[in-house]
Protein backbone atom coordinates (compact mmCIF):
# COMPACT_ATOMS: atom_id res chain seq x y z
CA UNK A 1 0.00 0.00 0.00
CA UNK A 2 3.05 2.47 -0.07
CA UNK A 3 3.71 1.65 -3.81
CA UNK A 4 7.42 1.67 -3.87
CA UNK A 5 7.63 4.52 -1.04
CA UNK A 6 9.93 2.37 1.54
CA UNK A 7 12.40 1.64 -1.50
CA UNK A 8 12.55 5.24 -2.46
CA UNK A 9 13.10 6.03 0.99
CA UNK A 10 16.00 3.61 1.47
CA UNK A 11 17.71 4.71 -2.05
CA UNK A 12 17.52 8.24 -1.32
CA UNK A 13 20.41 8.04 0.97
CA UNK A 14 23.44 8.79 -0.59
CA UNK A 15 25.59 5.12 -0.82
CA UNK A 16 22.48 3.30 -1.02
CA UNK A 17 24.02 1.09 -3.40
CA UNK A 18 26.14 -0.16 -0.41
CA UNK A 19 23.13 -1.86 1.90
CA UNK A 20 20.26 -1.59 -0.81
CA UNK A 21 19.96 -4.59 -2.95
CA UNK A 22 16.52 -4.31 -4.58
CA UNK A 23 12.86 -4.78 -3.98
CA UNK A 24 9.56 -5.65 -5.87
CA UNK A 25 5.88 -4.05 -4.87
CA UNK A 26 3.36 -6.49 -4.58
CA UNK A 27 0.26 -4.20 -5.05
CA UNK A 28 -2.49 -7.00 -6.44
CA UNK A 29 -2.88 -10.89 -6.20
CA UNK A 30 -1.08 -11.05 -9.42
CA UNK A 31 2.18 -9.40 -8.77
CA UNK A 32 2.08 -11.04 -5.33
CA UNK A 33 2.08 -15.03 -6.90
CA UNK A 34 5.14 -13.42 -8.42
CA UNK A 35 7.66 -11.57 -6.08
CA UNK A 36 6.54 -13.94 -3.29
CA UNK A 37 5.21 -16.96 -4.41
CA UNK A 38 3.71 -19.41 -1.88
CA UNK A 39 2.00 -17.60 0.17
CA UNK A 40 -0.14 -20.34 2.79
CA UNK A 41 -3.38 -21.42 1.78
CA UNK A 42 -5.68 -18.86 3.87
CA UNK A 43 -2.92 -16.42 5.04
CA UNK A 44 -5.21 -13.20 4.58
CA UNK A 45 -2.75 -10.02 2.99
CA UNK A 46 -3.64 -7.37 5.06
CA UNK A 47 -2.25 -9.06 7.64
CA UNK A 48 0.73 -8.92 10.32
CA UNK A 49 1.25 -12.80 9.29
CA UNK A 50 1.35 -11.72 5.47
CA UNK A 51 3.54 -8.73 6.07
CA UNK A 52 6.16 -11.07 8.04
CA UNK A 53 5.99 -13.72 5.04
CA UNK A 54 6.41 -10.99 2.32
CA UNK A 55 9.81 -9.42 4.31
CA UNK A 56 10.94 -13.39 5.01
CA UNK A 57 10.35 -14.41 1.27
CA UNK A 58 12.08 -11.14 -0.56
CA UNK A 59 15.18 -11.78 2.13
CA UNK A 60 15.44 -15.63 0.79
CA UNK A 61 14.96 -14.51 -2.86
CA UNK A 62 17.24 -11.46 -2.82
CA UNK A 63 19.94 -13.23 -0.78
CA UNK A 64 19.67 -10.08 1.80
CA UNK A 65 20.17 -10.48 5.66
CA UNK A 66 16.93 -8.11 6.22
CA UNK A 67 13.34 -8.04 3.85
CA UNK A 68 10.84 -5.66 4.93
CA UNK A 69 6.73 -6.02 4.16
CA UNK A 70 4.36 -4.01 4.38
CA UNK A 71 0.37 -4.38 3.39
CA UNK A 72 -2.70 -2.56 3.96
CA UNK A 73 -5.03 -0.10 2.78
CA UNK A 74 -3.72 3.68 2.06
CA UNK A 75 -7.35 4.90 1.60
CA UNK A 76 -9.63 6.94 0.19
CA UNK A 77 -11.79 4.06 1.77
CA UNK A 78 -10.55 0.53 3.20
CA UNK A 79 -9.81 -3.03 1.59
CA UNK A 80 -11.86 -5.98 0.43
CA UNK A 81 -10.99 -7.18 4.10
CA UNK A 82 -12.64 -5.30 6.21
CA UNK A 83 -9.71 -3.02 7.22
CA UNK A 84 -10.73 0.60 7.57
CA UNK A 85 -8.08 2.90 5.52
CA UNK A 86 -4.93 3.72 7.34
CA UNK A 87 -4.47 0.28 7.97
CA UNK A 88 -1.26 -1.45 7.11
CA UNK A 89 1.44 -4.05 8.91
CA UNK A 90 5.06 -3.66 8.46
CA UNK A 91 7.33 -6.57 9.14
CA UNK A 92 11.19 -6.62 9.27
CA UNK A 93 12.61 -10.12 8.81
CA UNK A 94 16.69 -10.28 9.25
CA UNK A 95 18.60 -11.31 12.73
CA UNK A 96 15.73 -10.18 14.32
CA UNK A 97 12.29 -10.41 13.33
CA UNK A 98 9.09 -7.33 14.04
CA UNK A 99 5.58 -6.83 13.50
CA UNK A 100 3.68 -3.59 13.70
CA UNK A 101 0.16 -2.36 13.17
CA UNK A 102 -0.32 0.82 12.04
CA UNK A 103 -3.63 2.68 12.30
CA UNK A 104 -3.55 6.39 11.38
CA UNK A 105 -6.83 7.19 11.45
CA UNK A 106 -6.55 8.93 8.05
CA UNK A 107 -8.32 8.35 4.82
CA UNK A 108 -5.99 10.56 2.84
CA UNK A 109 -4.33 8.06 0.75
CA UNK A 110 -0.72 9.82 0.14
CA UNK A 111 -0.55 10.86 4.01
CA UNK A 112 -0.92 7.20 4.60
CA UNK A 113 1.54 5.80 2.19
CA UNK A 114 4.37 8.27 3.35
CA UNK A 115 3.24 7.53 7.19
CA UNK A 116 3.69 3.42 5.99
CA UNK A 117 6.88 4.05 4.73
CA UNK A 118 8.22 5.95 7.53
CA UNK A 119 7.15 3.48 10.06
CA UNK A 120 9.07 0.62 8.15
Amino acid sequence: SCGGLISASLVAVPGASAFYIGGGIVYTAQSGRQIVPGRPKGMRSASEPFALFEARTIRERMGADWGIGETGASGPSGNPYGDPAGHACVAVSGPVERVITLATGETDRGKNMWLFAHAA
